[in-house]
């Protein structure tokens, strides 16, 4: 047996997994791992994905203790590349064993309840026609598409992409736990709300939001442009995963023309959400971008390690019209591995991480955010503080393929 790692999520709405680390090779269509909670406090819904080697499965029957847990397989890469990914509940220091007996047929998407949602909607004809990849050689998309981009949410939160320039990442805040964007397209009616459904909770002007990643001059954050092609994309939307894609080609940056790609990724019981970057050029290693989370209107409070992490809980206005919808109290978090830190600094409008890729040209980190008129979160900044700090440093889960 070989022991390995996989990042995944240690507390219920925590972490979750940056890049899938665990190759699987089934062997007659059958697998079987061992998930270890090496912390000494239980863990709900425990993200683990694991890269399959083979080039065709296409569905999987995950068992635990004799018990089927929901799960999915997401193919990428025009097919070359596979994914399962499930989530399981352990005890403190719990091992489980887990059985998979994979498929070459496509799941039935009734199979498992969907706990989380992708979307995007091209404006035709005056309808919101569904689409899973939209591509532009100008920034002209913005308001052609419905609620301006993708979005993803899970039961917790949701969040969409800008298709501009400004790639903005903005938020929807819920008060009971439940996947609503099918229902309200982000924008709720006035009995949708009544009815306790979420909406919009932050309006990001020329703010970054909450962890987009952009140029960065030395002194303030640059929007993504000139650029001779910008493309968004819906990857996988089921019961375990949603994930949604920005792309942007031939981006004129600091002398040198780049490509990079976005991928946000949020998971079944998570607030959080996993945004991976890929920077491709002739040569990407000493270029630096900006990332970080804005400041809030009103009684602000920030929180960092100096190491990569901001935070902050205040009040602002969740939209531009301040007269029908009142300000709302949220906090925000980004955490990004030291690996990736360049330094930690802000502006008037702005707590900033700048950045620099890896040798693979890759920049990660996560994103969170709590409303507080949720019924399940925080109210208090403290409490926000301490589920953050929690939130950056738990440790990963042990998974065994067994050979």
């Amino acid at each position: 047996m070989k022991r390995l790692l996989i990042l995944s999520l240690l507390l219920a709405g925590l972490t979750s997994t940056l890049l899938a680390q665990t190759v699987v090779t089934p062997k007659d269509g059958v697998a079987t791992v061992t998930v270890k909670n090496p912390n000494n406090y239980a863990v709900e819904d425990a993200i683990v994905v694991l890269k399959i080697d083979h080039p065709s499965y296409r569905s999987a029957e995950v068992k635990a203790g004799g018990k089927v847990i929901p799960s999915q397989v997401d193919v990428f890469d025009n097919g070359t590349s596979r994914e399962l990914a499930f989530v399981i509940d352990l005890k403190a220091g719990q091992s489980r064993k887990v059985k998979i007996a994979f498929s070459e047929s496509a799941q039935d998407p009734n199979t498992y309840r969907s706990r989380t949602h992708a979307q995007m909607f091209l404006k035709e004809n005056g309808q919101n026609v569904p689409k899973e990849v939209i591509a532009a050689p100008e920034d002209n998309m913005y308001n052609k598409l419905h609620h301006h981009g993708p979005a993803i949410e899970s039961e917790l939160t949701a969040y969409r992409v800008y298709f501009d320039k400004k790639q903005s990442v903005d938020l929807y805040g819920k008060v009971v736990k439940r996947i609503e964007l099918p229902v309200t397209m982000w924008y709720p009616t006035d009995q949708q709300l009544a009815d306790k459904y979420g909406d919009d909770v932050l309006f990001i002007g020329q703010s970054l939001g909450l962890g987009p990643l952009k140029g960065w001059d030395g002194e303030k954050a640059i929007h993504i442009e000139p650029m001779t092609g910008r493309e968004a994309k819906v990857l996988a939307t089921g019961p375990v995963r949603a994930i949604m894609e920005m792309n942007v080609y031939g981006w004129e940056y600091q002398g040198q023309k780049i490509d990079m790609s976005t991928r946000y990724t949020i998971y079944a019981g998570h607030r959080d959400v996993c945004v991976q970057n890929k920077i491709s050029g002739s040569n990407v290693s000493g270029l630096e971008f900006a990332t970080g989370i804005q400041k809030l209107r009103r009684g602000d409070i920030m929180h960092t390690d100096d190491r990569g992490m901001y935070a902050d809980w205040g009040t602002d206005y969740p939209v531009n019209d301040t007269v029908k919808y009142p300000m709302q109290t949220i906090g925000l978090g980004i955490s990004v591995p030291e690996n990736y830190l360049v330094r930690q600094t802000q502006d008037p409008l702005n707590y900033i991480c700048v950045v620099k890729p890896d040798a693979g040209g890759q920049i990660n980190y996560r994103i969170t955010f709590a409303a507080e008129k949720e019924e399940f979160g925080y109210k208090t900044p403290e409490a926000f503080f301490r589920y953050i700090d929690m939130w950056k440093d738990e440790k990963p889960m042990e998974v065994t393929v067994k050979k």
